[in-house]
């Protein structure tokens, strides 16, 4: 398959079943929810390292939001429930609890219910009070600026990690450009988040390595400089490669948006030195979930 002059591999994404939980943060203003979200969100791009992978799903509009004011959905994948809501728990009272005239909210009403302030409303010391409307209940918590009000739970959701594609290009410029246009368009796919810095991680990996301590090591078959060392998967004239990774609440989910971030890339095309598409999989030995990209973008 060639779309634009831009090889699209006979390959796929593998990618794995996770638990998820989306959160709603809001504050006086925009700018305060979005400090919170992005401090709650730091230090998340891999389960492998980093005990979940979360990141900023899209900014709210006040008449989307439970309290009528500015806000930031943020999106939380970890691989088992446990560690999810440790992780829900330990950033929502270091991230948001500690952001000025910030408040937090479920952004899931199914699924299994997991504490989000619940535990975080002993902080108040006894003085917090609660009260349940409309079937939910919320706690206020006293604080220095005033009070931090809180929803007690959340919803906590089956949902798939690990979806990718690999952009091949002739230089680093180019391919990091067609990332960002392809980053912009994912974007604006509900329910999915892209976890690495800017959406975009430069050092993707394969199972393994020479050394036993370590899980995980650079995928050597796709790092220009060691063509010439390794049984490469690089042309020539293919100076660089950088990868999307996404997580996502379903399958067709990720579908969507793999569909139009590489239609991004692929609309750059071979004259902005956009070489193929290709995936990151490991024989369908990792996970359940494989997203064909041929199938994707027929």
């Amino acid at each position: 398959m060639i779309i634009n002059g831009v090889t699209i591999d006979e390959t796929f994404a593998e990618a794995f079943g996770m638990k998820a939980t989306r959160v709603i943060i809001t504050a006086l203003n925009a700018k305060w929810a979005m400090i919170s979200a992005q401090a709650m969100t730091g230090f998340a791009t891999s389960v492998i390292a980093c005990g979940c992978e979360a990141g900023i799903e899209r900014v709210l509009d006040p008449t989307e939001t439970p309290d009528g004011r500015p806000g930031v959905a943020v999106l939380i994948f970890a691989m088992g429930g446990k560690s999810l809501a440790k992780q829900l728990e330990t950033r929502a009272g270091q991230c948001v609890l500690t952001s000025p005239t910030s408040a937090l909210f479920a952004g899931i009403d199914e699924g299994v219910h997991i504490p989000l302030g619940k535990n975080l409303r002993y902080f108040g010391d006894g003085f917090q009070i609660s009260k349940k409307i409309m079937g939910k209940r919320y706690w206020r918590i006293p604080v220095m600026d005033g009070e931090f009000l809180t929803e007690e739970t959340t919803g906590r959701i089956e949902a798939v990690g690990g979806g990718n594609f690999l952009v091949l290009a002739q230089s680093q410029e180019q391919a990091l450009a067609a990332c960002e246009a392809a980053i912009e368009e994912m974007r604006k796919i509900p329910n999915v988040i892209m976890p690495f810095p800017g959406g975009v991680v430069r050092s993707g990996s394969k199972v393994g390595s020479k050394y036993p301590a370590l899980g995980a090591s650079s995928n050597d078959a796709f790092c220009p400089t060691l063509k010439g060392m390794t049984k490469t998967e690089l042309s020539m004239d293919c100076e660089s490669v950088m990868e999307i990774v996404i997580d996502g609440l379903s399958k067709e989910d990720i579908d969507k948006s793999m569909r139009v971030g590489i239609q991004a890339v692929c609309d750059l095309g071979k004259e902005n030195g956009i070489l193929r598409i290709s995936a990151g999989n490991y024989g369908g030995k990792l996970g359940p979930f494989h997203f064909h990209l041929q199938e994707i973008m027929a």
